[in-house]
């Protein structure tokens, strides 16, 4: 099954206030609003329809599941077919490079592959 793109949602006002980022979206709230009314050629506003398939959920776009490692060990358990890694934030450059090597070895995509 493929990844179907949602909608973009926007924020009410958005093109008004320089401040406001356009995929920042908030629910209208205002008493007159027709976004919040729901009227025809207005924004879109979130809704159940819009979610994708179990199967799919909570993959990345990539279409890998998320594995988050900590140290190179961590890479024996990582299927190569369907899971790609994301090296934790914490971990320093040694044993960063050394999960990079051992990666690329065993043929595993990582996500974050950038060395601070």
């Amino acid at each position: 099954m493929r990844l179907r793109r949602k909608p973009e949602f926007k924020r009410v006002d958005y093109h008004r206030h320089k401040k406001l980022r356009r995929s920042s979206w908030r629910r209208p709230r205002g008493r007159h609003n027709k976004t919040r009314k729901q009227k025809k050629g207005k924004f879109l506003m979130p809704k159940i329809g819009y979610g994708n398939a179990a199967e799919l959920r909570g993959l990345h776009p990539s279409g890998y599941r998320e594995v988050l490692v900590h140290t190179p060990s961590q890479l024996e358990e990582v299927d190569a077919e369907s899971e790609a890694v994301r090296i934790a934030g914490g971990v320093g450059r040694r044993k960063r490079l050394e999960i990079l090597r051992i990666a690329e070895e065993k043929g595993i995509k990582v996500l974050n592959p950038e060395v601070r």
